[in-house]
């Protein structure tokens, strides 16, 4: 099982505190985004990690070496990260995955159980949903069958018909993650669409026929930091989330 994390961008809607700091740097409680992350991470038995930086890369790399010294960890830089999205990001990985795979995206504050929930679950491809919260424009939402399979999965999706948020913690098997990246492949290299979110080529997975299958999460507790009023919230918020070294 490989874990791969997507830290390239510049989170321009948290400026003034990434004018000098990535985002997965930032502190709530005490401790860095991404150092939650990876120890999380650890903790359910995970040892191999692949990263994506771009944005400050030398800063990220420098406090993986000095918080988690000898992680079995491969950087790739994303040198264009100003001018593509996290697709982007997530292609660039496609030669490295072997096996089993979790993606995260680096901003989320989350409690460690919802990776467990995740290695736990009978299909070895699905993804973490949050159910319990109102929905506007900006969630990536999913909409599912009456067994839990998703059907549709997008930010354009109305939020009366969705099931919840997706909030970009996934599992995939290597046959799901092989098809995935064919078509992120077919996407980058021959029709140059560096700007999609990594969902478009989900859906598109979705309708060929691939099932991926959503998983609440709702009891337990995480957020995205995306503005300074969240990551201000999550200063609270970690009191109450499980959070394992």
């Amino acid at each position: 099982m490989q874990a791969i994390i997507l830290a390239a961008g510049m989170a321009k809607r948290l400026r003034p505190l990434t004018d000098s700091t990535p985002k997965c740097l930032l502190k709530a409680g005490g401790k860095t985004l991404l150092e939650m992350t990876i120890e999380n991470i650890l903790a359910n038995g995970i040892k191999s990690f692949v990263m994506v930086t771009g944005y400050r890369e030398n800063m990220i790399k420098e406090h993986i070496a000095e918080k988690f010294p000898g992680l079995d960890i491969a950087f790739l830089t994303n040198s264009d990260f100003e001018n593509n999205n996290n697709s982007y990001s997530l292609w660039m990985t496609r030669e490295l995955i072997k096996g089993e795979s979790i993606l995260l995206d680096s901003d989320i504050l989350f409690d460690s159980r919802i990776i467990s929930r995740l290695l736990d679950h009978k299909e070895p491809d699905c993804l973490a949903v949050k159910c319990a919260h109102p929905l506007g424009e900006e969630e990536i939402k999913v909409i599912i069958d009456s067994a839990n399979k998703i059907e549709h999965i997008g930010k354009q999706l109305d939020p009366a018909a969705s099931f919840g948020e997706s909030i970009g913690i996934e599992r995939f098997s290597f046959g799901f993650f092989s098809k995935l990246g064919k078509i992120l492949d077919r996407k980058i290299s021959k029709e140059n669409n560096v700007n999609e979110f990594y969902e478009a080529s989900f859906q598109e997975l979705y309708d060929l026929g691939n099932a991926m299958f959503a998983v609440d999460v709702s009891e337990y507790k995480c957020m995205e930091i995306d503005t300074p009023e969240d990551l201000e919230r999550a200063q609270e918020e970690v009191k109450g989330i499980q959070h394992l070294k």
